[in-house]
């Protein structure tokens, strides 16, 4: 079950450790936080890992609030004693404004007894709480609450589609919009997929609840407790009893509710969702430091540039009949356009209308293929890994010079994004085989982040080049029926000589010569584009 980290319990921690090289933005900022909380009681630390685990965080016990240097870089890149350098560090200094607000509103401690789901949900309805006061106390504060929101947030806080996370999305997210930090446009996606899971009768008691707590005075435990109650019961959960965690199902790709939530941070990051995504990614499948680089052969960039030359033709295969608009004869008379172009001239302007149509072939509209590849680099496929990091190369390279997008994916024991979309890489990556294969579900997972594989209205492949023998078959196969009833082809190569599983829903080939793979992936990319 997800929450917030805790601000109302009693501090149980030691003290955070602190850095010298922080200290001046320490002191500076004990300086400052009276200011944003009317209290003189109160210490700041500002250091690499301080918050306890959460960019930062509040001890009410010994009046302690700590910021995580990490959302500020480096000590030198502001001065801490200067009005301006919170414009330069705008999440970090909203940070300090978010604790300070519970420094100063959150007056009220949960009572001995109360079931762990009501405090859970108290904390909840707490964050919007106090931020609404905090801008009702001081209205400028609103500028940087809005840059803290996405540093509390997790994707983990959405692992499933159900009432709960429905609900505790609705109280981090929905109700800042009543506490008018962010606005309703920020979390258009979010509302959408909360109101499909919750209905709309029971999204708007939830919203009764929260706009409730916003009016509860500091102190007031008791109505505090009374409403996270009333949240319970409008969600149909047994406050006694802690709700089971749902494990999300490894067979199953994101929700509705993780994909808004994922929306979300990207718009609020001002990047496109796959932007965002493959910021994400880079950052946690990078190419491992034991894995070398070499330059590519004569031979592989003739085969990119053959390759790209096969995916050209196949997206011009066959001229097609067609019409086209046009200012001068021949063609057939288009009467309406023929009187604008006179008025046109008689108004002495340029004539941009076109009152003839005329026939011409032309090459039908392809879609651009978006193609996939995951490839085992677990022990027993080390036969494959050579012509595989030489395949990933071509791929990459021919997909550039094509109108194509195309990533590989690493998988064994780790995950390894070998590959991006649109990237032309200049050195062949040496895949190294080791270990299990026991991620390839996190890899199709990947693949489909990058690369969108279940949106339709687009072409779309997944190749595999592996065995089968992997660590969870049937949730494996989940995701490959998923994708193909998405309308996603999966091409799946095993090699000859190795025992393995078979799926289905998918078009698999025995391979003998791991070098054959490369051709393999190629001519399935063509016939797509040639049968699109």
């Amino acid at each position: 079950m997800p929450h917030p980290r805790t601000h109302l319990q009693p501090d149980t921690t030691t003290s955070g450790v602190a850095d010298p090289a922080w200290q001046d933005w320490s002191t500076a900022w004990t300086r400052h936080v009276p200011v944003l909380t009317g209290r003189t009681d109160l210490t700041v630390t500002v250091a690499p890992g301080a918050g306890g685990g959460a960019p930062a965080c509040f001890y009410p016990d010994t009046g302690r609030i700590e910021v995580d240097a990490s959302h500020i870089g480096a000590p030198d890149v502001a001065n801490p004693r200067r009005a301006g350098h919170k414009k330069l560090v705008p999440t970090a200094y909203g940070l300090l404004v978010h604790e300070a607000a519970h420094a100063a509103h959150s007056q009220w401690r949960t009572p001995p007894g109360t079931p762990p789901v009501v405090a859970s949900v108290a904390e909840v309805l707490e964050e919007s709480r106090i931020e609404y006061r905090q801008r009702s106390r001081r209205r400028a504060d609103r500028r940087w609450l809005r840059h803290t929101v996405t540093t509390l947030l997790d994707p983990g806080d959405a692992p499933v589609d159900d009432l709960w996370h429905a609900g505790h999305l609705a109280g981090l997210l929905l109700a800042r919009v009543d506490a008018r930090i962010i606005t309703a446009k920020d979390i258009r996606g979010v509302r959408a997929a909360v109101t499909a899971i919750l209905g709309r009768k029971r999204l708007l008691q939830l919203r009764d609840v929260w706009r409730q707590a916003h009016t509860v005075d500091d102190t007031d435990a008791e109505a505090m407790i009374d409403l996270a109650w009333r949240w319970c019961r409008v969600l149909g959960i047994n406050p006694d009893q802690q709700p089971d965690t749902p494990v999300p199902d490894p067979g199953v790709f994101a929700g509705r509710l993780a994909q808004a939530l994922t929306d979300y941070l990207a718009h609020a990051a001002g990047l496109t969702p796959s932007e965002y995504q493959a910021r994400q990614i880079t950052a946690r499948f990078s190419v491992p430091a034991t894995w070398t680089r070499r330059d590519p052969t004569d031979g592989e960039r003739a085969a990119a540039r053959h390759l790209a030359a096969r995916l050209r033709r196949a997206r011009t295969h066959h001229p097609e009949p067609d019409t086209r608009p046009s200012v001068i004869p021949p063609g057939r008379l288009r009467t309406r356009h023929a009187i604008t172009a006179k008025a046109q001239i008689a108004a002495g302007t340029i004539p941009t209308a076109t009152p003839w149509q005329r026939r011409a072939a032309l090459p039908p509209p392809k879609p651009t293929l978006h193609l996939g590849v995951v490839v085992d680099v677990s022990f027993s496929m080390h036969p494959y890994a050579a012509p595989m990091s030489s395949a990933a190369w071509i791929l990459a390279h021919a997909a550039r010079s094509s109108d194509a997008i195309a990533a590989t994916i690493a998988f064994g024991s780790d995950v390894t994004l070998l590959i991006g979309p649109r990237q032309r890489p200049t050195h062949v990556q040496e895949m190294r085989t080791f270990g299990g294969s026991s991620t390839f579900i996190d890899a199709v997972k990947l693949a489909d982040e990058l690369l969108q594989l279940r949106q339709p209205g687009r072409l779309r492949m997944l190749a595999v080049v592996s065995d089968g023998d992997l660590y969870d078959i049937p949730a494996a196969q989940r995701l490959v029926s998923a994708l193909h009833r998405a309308g996603c082809a999966v091409l799946w190569l095993r090699p000859a000589d190795l025992d393995g599983h078979t799926f289905t829903d998918t078009t698999t080939l025995l391979v003998a010569d791991p070098v054959q793979a490369i051709g393999h992936i190629a001519d399935a990319a063509v016939t797509a584009l040639e049968q699109a």
